[in-house]
């Protein structure tokens, strides 16, 4: 990790969950990136992506009051854009067109007034703020929310360009095959996972975010007993907060 790294692009991050079968665990929505991105190459992660300006512009009309208002908007955009499910929208929503036209480069408001949807940015609940320093292509600064899944959405699906894959599993199973080497994700990820594997619900995930106010992560290294470590602050809600370099780069 260095000092000198280029300032962050501002992110937005959606953990989309839904309940599990009866007595299980709540689902997440993972993805699984393309081999061939610049960054996460091949790991799995939640939806998410870059603020860009149409976000800002979108959020200065419909949501003036509200400070993150376009992280908010761009959750829910790039969710719909990499897995076509269509969260936080009020109306009735055709979630493949949206998809096609904001991949097609529609302005996402004025997509959204089109189709006479309502933006529910309240359905997003900010759970957490990451900005790694490791030395990667990209670089990001970003806002993580919990948001239920829409009710009766259609199956998600990958759009071939960012994503390969895309499913729905609980925290703990997705950690497993990470665990296993079938899959690996970056560090903030598998911390990200390792909180959301102890709720038993999304209103549960909710109430920990309120318990612990979001502040901005950026792990750091130090040696223990000659043995260098990744760690993040103590007591912000993480049950894991140390893990070996080795690992926290590998995996």
């Amino acid at each position: 990790m260095d000092d000198d790294l280029p300032p962050p692009i501002p992110a937005a991050t959606l953990i989309l969950m839904r309940s599990g079968r009866a007595g299980d665990a709540p689902e997440i929505l993972m993805m699984e990136r393309s081999a061939q991105m610049a960054f996460a190459a091949g790991a799995l992660v939640f939806p998410g992506g870059r603020i860009d300006a149409g976000d800002h512009e979108a959020a200065a009309r419909l949501a003036p009051g509200l400070a993150d208002g376009a992280a908010r908007i761009a959750a829910i955009r790039e969710t719909i854009e990499e897995t076509g499910v269509a969260p936080a929208l009020t109306g009735p929503v055709d979630a493949p067109a949206l998809r096609r036209e904001i991949a097609g480069g529609a302005d996402f408001a004025s997509l959204a007034e089109r189709h006479g949807l309502g933006l529910d940015l309240d359905a997003l609940t900010p759970f957490a703020r990451w900005c790694p320093n490791f030395r990667e292509a990209r670089r990001f600064d970003a806002l993580f929310y919990l948001a239920a899944a829409p009710v009766a959405a259609p199956a998600a699906s990958a759009d071939r360009r960012e994503s390969v894959r895309t499913f729905w599993a609980s925290a703990a199973d997705t950690l497993a095959e990470i665990e296993a080497g079938r899959a690996h994700a970056i560090f903030p990820t598998r911390r990200n996972l390792e909180r959301l594997a102890r709720f038993a619900s999304l209103e549960e995930a909710r109430e920990d975010a309120r318990r612990h106010p979001v502040q901005r992560i950026t792990p750091w290294v130090e040696e223990r007993n000659g043995t260098r470590w990744v760690c993040i602050p103590e007591g912000i809600g993480y049950p894991v907060t140390a893990e070996r370099y080795e690992t926290a780069r590998r995996r």
